[in-house]
């Protein structure tokens, strides 16, 4: 992977050229060209062999761009891009190639009051400190072990509301505070290098979702910066940036990389400026995987904290029960079979029987179309809470016979109706051996996922909680309960539970659209967590 991605990188070295770049290019150019040296660098310092071939024809580039008056100069006239030109000069000083007159310059604009002092987020403060010990020009700033409490990755971030930047944030945080593996950092007390390597994989399990190679290369190479060789998401990181590099080497990056309007129609520029980085990321990883100097060690222990949901699933059902005697039963069923569901969960099952009672009178007399329209899943729930408590409901249990009546005529059911011939079964409707019968012994099939893993975010962003309680509910389902994705997506989701009990923030003024609103997210909510529930206590639930 490294020498087909350097080749390739090498056969376009004139691209990253700021004087050969169209006006509107000269900054990307610029981009490319610190990149690019950083990643010649790094080969002469973690590889003890020469450089030789392509890795020779990108350090001749960079030092034939580096030794112009034209490029070099402007450090002095644009002191805030001091980055830009020094990452440059450290590039070719880790290579042996010393330069007196651009060390001075870079050395003038580090102690002239502005470039190394301007306000930066912690993550860029570390690239300067990093960048500076590299180019071995002195400062009078905080260490880097300093500036580490302050970053988002030391301080638990929840995965789920994680955008690209922040990722970009966590592992460029890990590059410079590691030395790119070279160098144990001095932690902040409470951080536990556990938990990061948990961070990093669950981040890798999203991007690769994502097919993101740009952000599954520097998740990797953050898991190699901290010595991390046995992970499974690292494992498949690596096959699939294998898979996606193509036959000349190149690695295509993510959509949005480059703007339209920077390429102009030049589709061979355009091929360049969306694979670069990304052919540079895999370079890295495949370089740091095999070098002597970073170091290796076992993979670190994850955290494995308890996840009580106990209290807010009971706060929860209690208001969902109490609001939902208020409303139309024929309109509130799906709530109430969720609140005797969590209540069941809960070994509670008292705390539904109001509800239930109120329900199963007031549709004493309703019509086949209410069971019919909310389907087995939901009827069957609420007909399985009446019979916990001993409670009859002349309408629901015709329409249950009648049912049990229709799938006897059946000869087979097809497998999306096996959870409802179950259903019948458990309320002694149909026999255990007529089931088998009419399933073929089969099991029956989980429904797909209602939210996919790397759908969170979006869900996270646009305040979908039904979709992120689905993803829960899922998970939780799967055996995935204590994954660090879900356990996030759980952390949010009881953030929004307010002190009556119920779920969500509307952001609406109008009593009655705030409290269908709240209805309808608790509702999701109640189903999650009494699957979270069950799950943390060995029980198995129908599924609601």
């Amino acid at each position: 992977m490294e020498s087909r991605a350097v080749a390739w990188l090498a056969a376009r070295r004139t691209l990253i050229d700021p004087a050969e770049a169209a006006a509107g290019r000269v900054l990307f150019a610029r981009k490319a060209l610190i990149e690019t040296a950083f990643l010649v660098g790094l080969r002469a310092r973690l590889d003890p062999e020469p450089l030789d071939g392509d890795y020779a024809a990108l350090l001749g580039q960079v030092e034939e761009i580096a030794a112009r008056p034209s490029y070099r100069e402007l450090i002095a006239r644009d002191e805030a891009a001091l980055l830009l030109y020094a990452g440059t000069y450290a590039a070719l000083r880790l290579c042996g190639r010393e330069d007196p007159e651009f060390r001075r310059l870079i050395t003038q604009a580090a102690a002239g009051g502005y470039a190394a002092a301007f306000e930066r987020i912690p993550y860029r403060q570390l690239d300067l400190l990093h960048t500076l010990e590299l180019c071995g020009v002195p400062h009078s700033l905080p260490a880097v072990d300093d500036v580490l409490p302050f970053t988002l990755l030391c301080n638990r971030p929840n995965v789920v509301k994680l955008t690209d930047r922040d990722i970009y944030a966590l592992t460029h945080t890990l590059f410079y505070a590691t030395d790119f593996g070279l160098r144990e950092p001095r932690w902040p007390r409470d951080f536990d290098p556990g938990a990061a390597v948990e961070l990093l994989e669950a981040l890798l399990e999203l991007t690769l979702g994502q097919q993101n190679a740009d952000l599954v290369g520097e998740l990797l190479c953050c898991l190699l910066c901290l010595g991390v060789r046995d992970s499974e998401e690292g494992r498949r990181a690596w096959e699939f940036l294998t898979a996606v590099q193509e036959t000349d080497g190149r690695v295509n990056g993510p959509p949005g990389v480059v703007h339209p309007g920077l390429a102009d129609g030049d589709d061979a520029y355009r091929h360049w400026a969306t694979g670069y980085h990304t052919t540079i990321v895999a370079s890295l990883a495949a370089l740091l995987d095999r070098s002597p100097r970073v170091v290796r060690r076992p993979r670190p222990s994850a955290p494995k904290p308890r996840l009580t949901v106990e209290l807010p699933l009971r706060r929860a059902v209690v208001w969902l029960a109490d609001t939902s005697r208020r409303h139309a039963p024929a309109m509130s069923l799906p709530a109430a079979a969720a609140v005797a569901h969590a209540a069941d969960a809960l070994g509670e099952p008292e705390l539904a029987r109001p509800l239930l009672l109120d329900f199963s009178e007031r549709l004493a007399d309703a019509d086949a179309e209410v069971w019919q329209e909310h389907g087995m899943e939901v009827v069957g729930e609420f007909a399985s809470g009446l019979r916990t408590h001993g409670i009859t409901c002349a309408s629901l249990d015709l329409f249950l016979k009648s049912t049990a009546a229709a799938v006897e005529l059946l000869d087979r059911v097809p497998p999306q109706a096996v959870h409802n011939v179950r259903r019948l079964v458990g309320l002694g409707l149909l026999t255990p051996q007529r089931a088998t019968a009419l399933t073929g012994g089969a099991e029956a099939p989980h429904p797909a996922p209602e939210t996919a893993v790397t759908d969170l975010p979006g869900a996270w962003k646009n305040y979908h909680l039904g979709h992120i309680a689905g993803f829960i509910r899922d998970s939780a389902r799967a055996g995935r309960a204590q994954h660090r994705i879900t356990r996030d997506a759980i952390s949010f989701l009881l953030a929004q539970q307010s002190s009556c009990g119920a779920f969500g923030r509307p952001a609406h003024d109008d009593p009655s659209h705030r409290e269908q609103t709240m209805m309808s997210w608790t509702q999701s909510a109640v189903t999650a967590l009494a699957t979270v529930h069950a799950a943390a206590h060995g029980a198995v639930f129908t599924d609601l």
